[in-house]
């Protein structure tokens, strides 16, 4: 099973992909799409939506795990970020592929073993459960966490629907 994991965002997105083969988890890819912050929301929605059919087109993922982001910096914030989600799911969807949702929490329990686990500790044990040389970009990171956290919960949730 290859499993893109996405980390949206209005002006980075990041992506992962990995590849699970019984209990091994196989780095793929991962790298961050980047808008322009003056570019209007639109155009840079379109580029998020681009840059991820890309990928899909690229690497042929067989299902999409996005994180099912809240913030609550201020109303527009909030707004922008949902319409990042909506594009990255989208693009799953168009491609007919399954698309999964987790939380931050539910990433970080699957990945580190505790759902209030700083950036930092996600990031190394990304690193580490991956075999990666160095710590990915820190929007990659938290994509390829996403990946792993589906990775880990997929055969789970299926047995509960």
């Amino acid at each position: 099973m290859r499993i893109l994991g996405i980390d949206p965002g209005s002006r980075i997105t990041g992506f992962g992909l990995i590849e699970k083969d019984g209990n091994r988890l196989i780095h793929v890819d991962n790298g961050a799409i980047f808008t322009r912050s003056d570019a209007p929301l639109s155009n840079r929605l379109k580029t998020i939506y681009d840059g991820l059919t890309g990928v899909i087109a690229d690497h042929a993922p067989t299902m999409v795990a996005v994180e099912r982001i809240f913030v609550a910096k201020n109303a527009l914030s909030a707004l922008k970020l949902g319409h990042a989600r909506g594009v990255a799911m989208l693009a799953g969807v168009n491609a007919g592929l399954p698309v999964a949702e987790y939380t931050a929490v539910e990433v970080k329990q699957a990945v580190v073993g505790y759902g209030k686990a700083a950036k930092k500790q996600v990031q190394q044990m990304v690193r580490v459960l991956l075999n990666l040389p160095e710590i990915a970009q820190e929007d990659a990171s938290d994509a390829l966490a996403v990946a792993i956290c589906h990775a880990h919960c997929h055969h789970t949730n299926s047995l509960l629907t």
